[in-house]
Parts: C-alpha cells; structure tokens; sequence
C-alpha cells in the first residue's frame, strides 16, 4: 500500500475531496461545495440540481476558481454564505465575489460580482441552473422573457437537439401539486440547452445566447453581475426525511443481450509484449478499435500492427476511418492494404473529416469499395465527438447498418460526484438514439473518462505537466472501476450492441505500459499494473453472448448494480460510487452465492498480479431467503456469483 497513498487509489490523487456542506433554507435542504450549490430538495424531491458559476475560455475549456475567504453563518432554517473565488488559466485572471443567501421561507439568492484583471477571450461566463431530468423529463414549464412575455414549454423526454427555450429572464415549473418553483435569472439573457446531448444527466439554463458571437474579449476592468433567485411559489408541505437506504433488487427479467465489450488501440501503437497479451486475453474482449486517419501517410503501419495485435488477442477489429474529400482514392488504398494484411474486421465506422456526423456520400463511397472485404462486417456511421452531432445531423439510416457515438462524462463538469450523476445520461442518450435510428444496432465507444479531444479547437492539448489533456489519473483507481461498472450497466440496460472502453495499454487504457507512467507525479501508476477497472471489463465480458438482467439501485448516486446471466450463471457487480462505506441489501440472489471483493483491502494485489487475483477462490455467502446485506467499502466493486 505505501507505493500508492490511499487517497490516490481511491481517486487518483492524493489530494482531499472538496469539502461539502448541507445547509437549510426552510423546507429545502441542499449542498455547499467549493462555491456551487448542489442537490437542491425538497425531501427526497430534487428541485434543482446545481446552480454554478461557470467560465469558458476560447477553446471552451472551463478552469475551475479558487475559492478563498468563505464564511458560513446558518441558524433558524435560515443561512449566508460569502466568498471570493479567483480564475487563472492562461491569458485568464477574474475574480468574483459569492453571496448565497437562505431563507426560512425557502428562498435562495445567488450572487456575483466580479471583476477582469486581464484582458482575455471568453466563450462563456455566468450563471448555470441545471435542473433534475428524473423530475424535470416530459414536464410542463413557464418561460417569463426579458420584455415581460409569457412563453409556455415542455422539458423534453427525448433529447433535444436544440435549445428547448430561449430568452430566459424567469423560469417556474411545477414540483409538487400546489406548489412551483421559480428561478429568476438576472444580468444577462438566459436559455436552456439539454444537456443529455453530452451525457449529463440535466437540463441546463445558462447565459450567453449560442445566437451571439461565442469569443469575446472581456477587457480588463469589466465588471460583471449577476444573481440567481430562486423562490417557493405555494405551500410547501412538512418535507418527509431523507431516505439513506442502499437497497438493490435483481430480477431474473432479461432485458436484452448482453452487450460485447472491446477497447481501443492508443495512439503510439506499439507492439504488445507476452505478458501484455495473456492479460489481455484473459478478460475476454470482444473486439480490437483501431482508428485510421486514411488520408496520413503511414497509416499502414499501424493497419499491419493491429492486425498483428487483434491475431494475438484472437478478437476481431473494429475499424474506425477517416477520409477527406479525396475518398474514393484513399478507400481503394485502404482496400490494397486490408488485402495485404488480411484482418479480420467485424465492423466498418466510417468519418469524414470535416463532418460532424457521417453523410450520404461517404457511406456510399465505404460500402462500394468494402463489399468484396469481409461482406459480414456491419458499416456503421454517426459522430466521432459527441452525440450531440449525431442529434442534430442525423445519418442516412439507409445507408448503414448500424449508428456509433462515443461517451464521455466530462464534457461541463469534472468531479467525482457529477461523472456519477451523468451515468444516468448515457441511458437517456440510447433510448433517444433509439427513436429515431429504429431497429438499427448501436455501437457506443470510445466510452472515456475524459473527452479524448476537443472540438473546439481541433486538438488535444496538454496540462502543465505535459500529459494529454484526455488523461486522468482517475483511470488507475477504484473509482475508475465503479464508475466503468455504471458505465456498462446503463450501456447494457439500455440496449447497446457493442461497447468500446479505454485503451489497450498506457495511461488512457486497462493496464500501464511496462516502462511506466510518462509522469509519475501527475498520473501514479506503477510499471505493467492492470488498473482496478481491467477486472471490471473482465468481469463484465465474461458474460457477452449472454443477457443483461434488471437491476435496480434506491440510491444509484451511492451504489450501482449490474446483472447479468449467460445459461444457468448469474453475476451482479456491485459498485460503492463514494468515497463513505456503503451498507446495501440486496434482494435476488440465489443460493449459494460466491463474492470477489476488489477494494483498498487487496487492489495493489490486484493491480500487480492480476492473473492470481482472477483464479483466487471466493468466499461463500450465506444468502437467506434470497437476500444478501453487503458492507462495501469506499469505491469498492463487489463481484457476486451463483446459478439459477
């Protein structure tokens, strides 16, 4: 354990998790953290899921504040907070000072002032509302616009492509009968965006208008204002405690096929060494995603390695590519290489690009030239950078036989609690791709932690540490491995036929290349460790070809569940998504149960000698009458086994 602190293997770094306080304003109860407000309830009813300020630089990356000088004083169902809170990145230096006032009659007013002491491009700053999904889905509510009219709307079910309000100076919506909430929004013009589209699981109010021009220069000096007030329209009734039961209840129901499970190759594809290979091999993957860019001179090279490589790992390819407006040249090439190499190739995905999501053309062009190559392979079109782009520009499902998009859940906000809360999201995203590509098969991937690039500005990028902005050193820790088990439950549940997760090797994917981290003070890896969620996509691949099961969590934002059965076997991954220990009942469970525990107690063991930690025996339970009580430590992943 002393080669990696606790802190780090929980979350990656050995840092503190921001400190959260609960406060009261009357019959509403929510959360303080680090200058934002979250999980605003009335009971065990969420009003408002965070109020926030953000700033967006020019590349629409968003560095976060100090926060500095906070003072609490809170009495009487009643509170004031204030603080300062400071932004610097890069050209970037505002500051801003934060009053939050409570009252006992349950108003919140959210203020800030603040102040440029440089002169920068921004593409966002202010004030953002995100509002429930679970409450808010298909609901009614009243737009006041900044001339007094009235404007009435609906949160969408299915998600929007495109804002679903716009000129926002008062929004209200219903959250219980006789009783509405009203937000009233000041220093700027407000609109509402569903944030599904990026896999949150929200809608968001936020200010500038996407109408008016994204990159603009704050001088130096400017001032801005704004508040966020937020009133209780009607009688709020005596809110029932909050529930803090962990409780999961598994069925025997097959919701569909279990979905396979690949990864991608990295970047510097280099050739796997043997030990690379068995471990490899021993989690069972379904597929091999090697991204092409056929317009590159030398992507052959990495054709003829990943060939090698999926040969090894006996999987198919799954082959990404890439053309330019010089398609049909660049497709016959790619044709004379696949001849030369002969692999074996499962699916097509196939990208223009300077197209957000895949057109007609290219789609024509891929399966005229590929007919005669691998005929099984399924050609599947859609985006490469968000699901947003396949939303709003639908491919020509026609043309097709399968739609894609990768997930990540970092693309607004990057703590540990909002990756958990926009699990749910991936869900949503599936059930709206549903209803408009039909019976078509969907291929999720690369499913990620961080975005793997950014639109914006067409790149990568680096931290000041030198490391791709797309790593994350939570990709080493026990939380990685929670949050991939809710990352396949919702993917599974939901109906996705193939997954693709991570990288094959390297700090982007399931284990750490043999030389080592590339920094080890920015990303605390050891040389050659399976990371905690290599044992989570083999624990989950074991099962492709089966079904997935109904499982359902009373507090997934504290515990997940994932069920699966292939013939007479049944599994459940359990998940502690917290940095607390868990206590969860579980109903379902056969006799004779057998538990694999992967925790703080025995994942240096796991991540160094990951082939012994897979044959190691389990322990028996004894599962009464069906049931089954569980302590689950901080971000610990429960692996449950027996037959039916």
């Amino acid at each position: 354990m002393e080669e990696i602190p606790l802190r780090t293997l929980y979350y990656g770094r050995d840092i503190p998790l921001p400190e959260q306080r609960v406060l009261r304003a009357g019959p509403l109860t929510l959360t303080l953290e680090e200058g934002k407000l979250r999980h605003i309830r009335l009971g065990n009813r969420e009003i408002v899921r965070q109020i926030y300020v953000a700033l967006r630089d020019r590349f629409w990356n968003t560095p976060q504040p100090f926060i500095s000088d906070l003072q609490v004083t809170e009495g009487n169902g009643s509170f004031r907070v204030n603080f300062n809170a400071r932004v610097m990145a890069n050209e970037i230096d505002f500051v801003w000072r934060g009053v939050i006032i409570g009252d006992k009659e349950g108003t919140i007013e959210f203020s800030m002032d603040g102040e440029a002491f440089s002169t920068f491009v921004r593409g966002r700053l202010g004030f953002c509302v995100l509002h429930p999904i679970a409450e808010c889905s298909g609901q009614p509510f009243t737009v006041v616009t900044p001339d007094g009219g009235i404007a009435q709307h609906i949160f969408p079910a299915l998600i929007s492509p495109h804002q679903p309000a716009f000129d926002i100076s008062q929004i209200s919506y219903k959250v219980l009968p006789g009783l509405t909430v009203e937000i009233q929004c000041d220093g700027d013009i407000f609109e509402m965006e569903d944030q599904r589209n990026w896999s949150d699981a929200s809608y968001k109010t936020y200010c500038t208008p996407l109408s008016l021009p994204r990159q603009v220069e704050v001088p130096k000096g400017t001032r801005i204002e704004q508040k966020i007030t937020l009133r209780l329209k009607g009688q709020a009734p005596t809110p029932e405690p909050e529930e803090h039961l962990n409780i999961v209840s598994v069925t025997n129901e097959a919701i569909g096929p279990m979905l396979g499970i690949g990864l991608s190759l990295p970047a510097d594809l280099r050739p796997l060494s043997e030990r690379e290979v068995l471990r490899l091999r021993a989690i069972r993957l379904s597929h091999l995603r090697v991204d092409l860019r056929l317009f590159d001179s030398g992507y052959e090279d990495r054709l003829r390695e990943a060939t090698a490589q999926a040969r090894a790992l006996r999987v198919p390819l799954e082959v990404a590519f890439f053309v330019s407006d010089d398609a049909e040249a660049e497709l016959a090439n790619l044709v004379s290489a696949l001849l030369e190499f002969r692999p074996e190739v499962c699916r097509w995905m196939i990208f223009h690009q300077d197209e957000p999501s895949t057109g007609e053309r290219w789609l024509r062009l891929a399966r005229q030239h590929l007919a005669t190559y691998a005929p099984q392979a399924m050609l599947a079109g859609g985006s490469n950078q968000y699901f947003t782009e396949l939303n709003r520009q639908r491919p020509p499902l026609e043309f097709l036989d399968m739609v894609c998009y990768p997930v990540n859940p970092q693309v607004h906000t990057f703590d540990n609690l909002s990756m958990v809360e926009n699990l749910q999201g991936q869900a949503y995203q599936l059930a709206s791709a549903r209803a408009f590509c039909g019976d078509k098969p969907i291929a999720v991937g690369p499913v990620t932690l961080k975005s793997r690039f950014n639109p914006a500005s067409g790149r990568p990028g680096l931290t000041p540490e030198g490391l791709s902005v797309s790593i994350d050193p939570r990709q080493i820790s026990l939380f990685g491995a929670a949050w991939t088990v809710g990352s396949i439950k919702y993917l599974a549940e939901g109906g996705a036929y193939s997954a693709t997760f991570y990288q094959t090797v390297g700090p982007e994917g399931v284990m750490e290349q043999e030389s080592g981290s590339p920094n080890p003070a920015a990303f605390p890896s050891l040389p050659g460790m399976a990371f905690p969620l290599y044992h989570v996509i083999g624990d989950a691949g074991a099962f492709a070809g089966g079904q997935a099961l109904r499982a359902t969590s009373s507090a997934p934002l504290r515990v997940e569940a994932l069920a699966m059965a292939k013939g007479e076997r049944r599994r459940l991954l359990l998940a502690n998504m917290t940095s607390e220990a868990q206590t969860v009942t579980v109903s379902g469970i056969g006799q004779g149960a057998r538990v694999k525990w992967l925790d703080e107690r025995n994942a240096i063991d796991a991540m160094r000698h990951p082939g012994m930690c897979r044959a190691q025996a389990c322990e028996e339970l004894l599962v009464p009458a069906g049931e089954l009580e569980a302590e689950l430590l901080p971000y610990a992943v429960a692996r449950i086994d027996w037959e039916e």
